[in-house]
């Protein structure tokens, strides 16, 4: 395994409400993903779930020792792509963003934006797991 893609994405009942995440992980060869990472929380943002997908995927490629493979992330979050590609200000979540940028030192990272809820087969399902998670938090709330 050289190379390895990752989609991620984050889902939010309300705005802030309970949300949920998701990171699925393919390797080159792949038709099924080798790893799929997910979970929730009952009160935040749809921002810190699309976030918090990459955070946990970089974390999971650090401590897999997968930090010698080149990494083609896939998300729908227009504010990754663009705070990553074209230097965005971090005007909110900065928690987070720390986070971010820790984990990114050292990694052979490119981020892609991908139309959400469109015709991109690994963005859809990893956008069903994150809703899923989303709905999980939700029940708990009430």
């Amino acid at each position: 395994m050289e190379k390895i893609e990752i989609y991620t994405d984050g889902s939010c009942k309300g705005n802030p409400g309970p949300g949920g995440w998701a990171a699925t992980f393919l390797d080159e060869k792949a038709d099924q993903p080798f790893t799929v990472l997910f979970g929730n929380t009952t009160n935040t943002t749809n921002n810190r779930m699309e976030m918090m997908a990459v955070i946990e995927a970089l974390r999971y490629i650090h401590n897999h020792n997968l930090t010698d493979k080149k990494i083609h992330l896939y998300t729908d979050s227009n504010l990754i792509v663009q705070t990553v590609n074209q230097g965005w200000k971090k005007k909110k979540n900065t928690d987070l963003w720390e986070e971010f940028d820790r984990l990114l030192e050292k990694l052979d990272i490119r981020f892609e934006w991908v139309k959400g809820h469109s015709n991109n087969h690994w963005n859809n399902e990893t956008d069903k797991i994150a809703l899923s998670e989303a709905e999980k938090a939700a029940k708990r709330v009430k």
